[in-house]
């Protein structure tokens, strides 16, 4: 009998929810089958935890007295993007400092937001009638600031590709250091426990979905940037082959933890934020129960050579997540060292937290209020004359 968002978060109500992590579910499968596990369990917790470039933060200054219309905005010399009002900004976690370069970014002027370290702002303007200020120079807090919301374009990639090198010189990537000679490969997806792995046709994630975005309660906003559904998938999982679905999120910066957003340097290639994501599953029906149980052995990607910097790279074939966490792939009859760029650590820590505020009756599901887009066609930027 399918199950209801309202029945389970009755359930959750009550202290009655089965609440078990997506790696737990499996060896529930194996155990008691699909149908059974369907009725038994309630909700299944996914998590990730890895680099997530498209984020940043949307932040309220407040007034000065006079007032300053800020044109251009830098924190702790980092520039922000202010052309949304007068003392708005959003501080990309991209962006590098104008002074430090690589060594510091937009990611941790975010990072030291939260730590609740002072950061400095100045902004200037050509001053107008009303907003009369032309500079201004001071510090500010997390506390000290009005609104500060994680905005983030494009986060949890549904699956991605495994990245590695077949020419004669090291290459500097947002996949990490590649090594010359198929001398490494890197990949970043928490596979099993990944939150658009257990829900590849997008039946219960959604707009308006309830997460958990580093450390608290944040939101699904939209369908992410570069948003690909029609991805090639797997025949028997339906799960992409290659970078497919994304997310929009967002959520309070001023409740969020160090634990769960942290900055990261790319070695000569740039800055990041690391994120933490988890997404709660209800396991409304057995078709839900059975993507829940697909596991790493089952889970496939594509591995793609790096140092030809074209739209469309080489196709070395695929690998599933089983292989890359052994340690060790074949590519081109060579045994090549694997490495991860997200963490299974904190994805298991995050899907446990879930798991127990779920369990608590402090997080309810949130049932999508429309569906990410299915058949939407992914469109490059070609030039045109």
């Amino acid at each position: 009998m399918p199950k209801t968002f309202a029945e389970i978060n009755e359930k959750i109500r009550n202290g009655e929810a089965v609440v078990v992590t997506a790696e737990e579910v499996i060896d529930l499968v194996k155990e008691k089958g699909e149908k059974k596990v369907a009725e038994e369990v309630d909700v299944v917790t996914t998590a990730t935890f890895g680099p997530m470039c498209s984020s940043g933060a949307l932040l309220n200054f407040g007034h000065s007295d006079p007032p300053i219309k800020m044109q251009k905005v830098w924190l702790n010399d980092v520039l922000a993007y202010a052309g949304v009002a007068a003392v708005d900004a959003y501080i990309g976690a991209t962006e590098l400092s104008e002074t430090r370069g690589m060594e510091y970014g937009g990611a941790h002027v975010i990072e030291d937001l939260i730590s609740g370290k002072k950061v400095r702002l100045r902004a200037t303007s050509h001053g107008t009638d009303c907003y009369p200020r032309k500079e201004f120079d001071s510090y500010i807090t997390l506390d000290s600031i009005n609104q500060a919301i994680l905005f983030n374009p494009r986060n949890a990639y549904q699956n991605y590709s495994v990245a590695t090198n077949s020419s004669d010189r090291t290459i500097y990537t947002y996949m990490g250091i590649l090594l010359p000679n198929f001398g490494n490969a890197n990949y970043c997806n928490c596979s099993q426990l990944s939150p658009l792995i257990n829900d590849p046709l997008y039946r219960t994630i959604g707009v308006g979905t309830r997460i958990f975005l580093g450390g608290t309660q944040g939101y699904i906003a939209w369908e992410g940037t570069q948003h690909n559904p029609r991805q090639k998938r797997d025949e028997k999982t339906k799960i992409p082959l290659a970078p497919a679905g994304t997310l929009c999120l967002i959520g309070n910066l001023k409740e969020m933890s160090r634990d769960f957003l942290r900055a990261a340097i790319f070695h000569k290639y740039g800055v990041t934020l690391t994120v933490g994501v988890g997404i709660p599953i209800p396991l409304l029906d057995e078709e839900m129960a059975h993507f829940v149980s697909i596991s790493d052995e089952e889970i496939y990607t594509t591995i793609l050579d790096y140092s030809v910097p074209r739209r469309e790279k080489p196709n070395l074939g695929r690998v599933s997540y089983k292989e890359l966490r052994n340690g060790e792939i074949e590519i081109k009859k060579k045994r090549v060292p694997t490495a991860p760029l997200s963490s299974l650590y904190k994805a298991r820590e995050i899907a446990q937290v879930l798991k127990e505020w779920i369990k608590k009756g402090k997080f309810f599901l949130q049932e999508p209020i429309q569906r990410l887009p299915v058949d939407e066609k992914f469109k490059p930027l070609d030039i045109r004359r």
